[in-house]
């Protein structure tokens, strides 16, 4: 499943590329929101908030040129960070360095309470499976009800969601690669625990009991909870109760990964960040290819005959 996720991105990504890269005037170039000077529709690429409300239809062409182009976006940030971004990258690793000194005796609480609590034990591993196969199957059923009641908004978002949903599966799985950080779940039970970063290609593939597992770090059932809660919280910004829902099922979600001893309290915290800056760049992509396609010109002309004086007149209306 994983490697099949793997290449269907690498697919998305690098076709649309492939076939835009030498052109200047396509959409894909349009869209990048990390360039600051005006394109050829004239127009700077900041979104105004108020336009979140808004709906323009994505086409079935144009939603893998959005998500290549998010793809691009993500994963060139780096080398287009403004210095506040890095001042406001600083912050948040101070925040994160400080957590990882809680991610032991977090886990180890959090493995003790669920031993001795069933209930909990059961509402952790329901709730955790909505950061995985459950959350396909609930953006399914989003856009199912957007076709069948023919509701434009809902069926934007959620597939503004999938998108986020791959690219935060993409991010985390890059990231996942390139720490090769050990599960709680890869020590055994009577073991203490201890989070390393082994790097690339380290040999973490088996858990204690020797079950397949992969890189902890950060946590993928929270990147893609987070990516697609935000593209719902920001889509709906003038409903807070969107926000609330959207926004407190990622975060259980998150927790449920630490309470079902799979990741620690830092791998969950940067896959929250990780999700929530990539549901932001598809809001914002989704909203600049609205704003150009709105800004396109639209021409037409039309033959009609007018009266004048006694006489038919032959006419042409031409609007743009």
């Amino acid at each position: 499943m994983e490697k099949a996720l793997k290449l269907l991105i690498t697919i998305i990504f690098f076709i649309p590329i492939i076939g835009y890269g030498q052109q200047k005037d396509t959409l894909i170039n349009k869209l990048d929101s990390l360039n600051r000077k005006k394109d050829t529709t004239g127009q700077v690429n900041n979104i105004n908030p108020s336009a979140y409300t808004q709906t323009t239809q994505i086409t079935f062409k144009n939603y893998f040129i959005l998500l290549a182009s998010d793809l691009k976006q993500e994963f060139t940030k780096p080398f287009h960070a403004t210095k506040k971004d890095w001042v406001n990258f600083g912050k948040f690793a101070v925040i994160a360095i400080g957590l990882s000194f809680g991610d032991e005796p977090i886990q180890q609480f959090a493995v003790r309470l669920r031993s001795k609590n069933i209930p909990l034990q059961r509402t952790s591993n329901f709730i955790t499976n909505f950061g995985g196969t459950y959350e396909v199957y609930t953006l399914t059923a989003f856009g199912a009800y957007g076709f069948i009641f023919k509701d434009e908004k809902i069926k934007v978002t959620t597939l503004l969601a999938t998108q986020a949903y791959i690219t935060g599966g993409a991010l985390e799985s890059v990231m996942k690669f390139l720490s090769g950080r050990t599960r709680p779940s890869f020590y055994n039970p009577d073991t203490e625990a201890e989070p390393r970063f082994l790097g690339p290609f380290s040999k973490t593939a088996k858990d204690a009991n020797g079950k397949k597992v992969y890189s902890s770090f950060p946590s993928g059932h929270t990147t893609v909870a987070f990516a697609a809660a935000t593209v719902f919280a920001k889509e709906y910004r003038n409903r807070v109760w969107v926000a609330i829902i959207a926004y407190t099922s990622a975060t259980l979600i998150g927790l449920s990964r630490i309470t079902e001893n799979k990741h620690w309290a830092t791998d969950v915290l940067v896959g929250s960040a990780v999700g929530y800056l990539a549901g932001q760049n598809i809001v914002n992509n989704y909203h600049r290819y609205a704003k150009i396609k709105n800004s396109e010109k639209k021409t037409s002309v039309t033959f009609n005959l007018g009266y004048l004086n006694r006489q038919l007149v032959p006419g042409v209306i031409y609007k743009f």
